[in-house]
């Protein structure tokens, strides 16, 4: 199995899936000047059209690219937050079909032989949980650029239907993630960029910092916006370049508060929330094992 440093690569590295905008196109017509009406000249009147709504700004950082030195420990070197992602906004790559009719939709099925696939190394048969205790699901979310999406997950079987309404309740309250995709063999063997932002579930590893398995490695732990709500011990930081978002005074949609409906939710159906932890803080962790 592979060593605690290198499996906590992912949560850097999760959001490099992510793409910029296309920036709007724009395309003013220009005439020459006239000099002032005459006989003979005909003087235009105002166009009626309504100017196009420019799209939103979105962060123009690349994302996935910009690789940390590594430190003794196996993490990215600890760097402050770039500019462009103090408030950070991306538009979502869809990996898998939106829905059509803008609405919320799920489906709960067994791990199959495609997505084992898919999964590669965050899962092995060294793992505390089986296959077939887990679960793949299909869940909308909608993102920070207003759309709806449909992003994917693996928890524990026996809690996916907890999780399905979790997620069914932050759609009808149109709270933004950013991507919900699974964790591969690339996410862990990516060198450490500190940008990630990925919402995920299962992910067979050990807790961070010691040699027991952690929530994740169970499918009883799930990631939100993990740039937007660091973990935190001492001088560590997790993504490397998420300083800022320890201001737990930022209320930009996204980040995740005691009270809020996300925390609200998962307590709803047992989970607990690592922000609320006095030894370290982990804002976007939720577990079903209070770890």
């Amino acid at each position: 199995m592979r060593s605690l440093a290198a499996t906590l690569v992912v949560v850097a590295a999760l959001g490099a899936g992510c793409s910029d905008s296309p920036q709007p196109s724009s395309s003013p017509s220009s005439s020459p000047s006239s000099s002032p009406s005459s006989p003979g000249t005909t003087t235009a009147a105002p166009s009626s059209e309504t100017p196009p709504t420019p799209g939103p700004s979105y962060s123009d950082w690349e994302l996935g690219v910009h690789v940390l030195p590594r430190t003794a420990d196996g993490f990215g070197e600890i760097l402050p937050t770039p500019k462009a992602l103090r408030v950070r906004r991306y538009p979502t790559t869809d990996l898998l079909p939106p829905p059509a009719d803008g609405r919320f939709h799920s489906t709960i099925g067994p791990v199959t032989p495609a997505i084992r696939e898919r999964m590669g190394e965050t899962w092995s048969p060294a793992c505390p949980v089986a296959l077939a205790d887990l679960a793949y699901l299909n869940v909308s979310f909608r993102g920070f650029d207003g759309a709806a999406h449909t992003g994917e997950l693996v928890v524990a079987a026996d809690r996916a239907e907890d999780v399905v309404s979790v997620f069914r309740a932050l759609f009808a309250a149109s709270y933004p993630i950013e991507e919900m995709r699974l964790p591969t063999t690339a996410d862990l063997d990516a060198p450490p960029t500190g940008d990630g932002n990925n919402t995920a579930g299962l992910v067979c590893r050990a807790s961070r910092g010691t040699t027991t398995w952690s929530a994740h490695a169970y499918g009883l732990a799930i990631d939100v916006n993990p740039f937007l709500n660091p973990y935190s011990k001492g001088d560590l930081v997790l993504p490397e370049r998420a300083s800022a978002y320890l201001d737990r005074s930022r209320t930009q949609p996204g980040v995740i508060h005691a009270g809020d409906l996300v925390v609200r939710e998962f307590a709803r159906i047992g989970w607990s929330w690592g922000g609320s932890w006095s030894s370290l803080k982990d804002y976007q962790h939720f577990t079903a094992t209070g770890r």
